[in-house]
């Protein structure tokens, strides 16, 4: 007789489900794209603690994010899949394409909900989370060296409240897997409004228009496969605020100071990262 399944299991509502078997046995591949596809140059590791922490980067490249992965990649081959890691996924990803939302679930992925980060946090493991989102990971290709997360506070709340230091982490050149021209929600918004019924019935957020494979000219944000572009990605200085607590993440003006703290901060890391790169 089979047991019940579990309705939760395997959509990211659950710590138990990373699997370090399925993490080592993605690294081949991984390293491949690591070290031929992408190229990649990183640096900063030293900053990272042995404790917990709070990792806050920035999406580029469409849905195949592949400074995400590569950064996964190299938290893997410095502290091992073992130690717990786990990353915040849109709870879209479980919708839209079911079997690799299990894959990503299975490398560390969890829900993008405050309790799961607070869970994974109160049991000593570090979270990643992207605050920018749908918005920043499809923004304008004008804008790909700003750092873009749309005046969102939450990640700052979750670090006031568990007490922990964020980490930073930017990259450049992943935004050059594609090219986003223009992102048209409002208007596509529009025509909703009107009548024209969402793909798979769901508000995707951002509608983008981008060149990129292997569409070519594609419209809405939908996966496509990255150019070889050289990604570099960095590590910055832990980011520590005065004051933590539920008191500090119900004071206003003290969460914006700290968020305006972070982007500051990360702006003028990634403007050094890629002058850097352009050597």
């Amino acid at each position: 007789m089979h047991s019940p399944v579990n309705p939760k299991a395997r959509q990211g509502w659950s710590l138990e489900d990373r699997d370090p078997g399925v993490i080592s046995s993605l690294m081949p591949r991984m390293k491949w794209f690591y070290d031929h596809y992408f190229r990649v140059q990183t640096g900063g590791w030293h900053h990272v603690p042995s404790g917990k922490a709070l990792f806050v980067g920035s999406h580029n490249g469409g849905l195949t994010a592949p400074d995400m992965h590569m950064f996964m990649y190299d938290w893997f081959c410095r502290f091992g899949p073992e130690r717990p890691f786990y990353g915040l996924m849109h709870p879209g990803m479980w919708r839209f394409n079911p079997s690799i939302a299990e894959l990503a679930t299975q490398a560390g992925a969890i829900r993008a909900h405050p309790k799961m980060a607070i869970m994974a946090l109160q049991q000593g493991a570090s979270v990643a989370v992207f605050p920018g989102g749908a918005q920043d990971v499809f923004r304008p290709h004008h804008l790909r060296d700003r750092i873009h997360f749309c005046d969102r506070k939450g990640f700052i709340k979750l670090a006031l409240r568990e007490s922990v230091p964020i980490i930073p982490f930017i990259s450049w050149g992943a935004h050059d897997t594609l090219v986003v021209l223009a992102d048209v929600y409002e208007q596509v918004q529009k025509l909703h409004e009107m009548g024209m019924p969402w793909l798979f019935n769901s508000d995707p957020i951002v509608f983008p228009i981008y060149l990129g494979l292997p569409w070519g000219l594609c419209f809405g944000p939908l996966p496509n496969l990255p150019w070889p572009t050289q990604i570099h990605t960095q590590i910055c200085s832990p980011i520590v605020f005065e004051h933590y607590g539920n008191k500090a993440t119900k004071d206003k003006p003290y969460v914006q100071d700290c968020y305006d703290t972070v982007v500051t901060k990360m702006q003028m890391d990634l403007d050094q990262l890629i002058v850097k790169a352009q050597r």
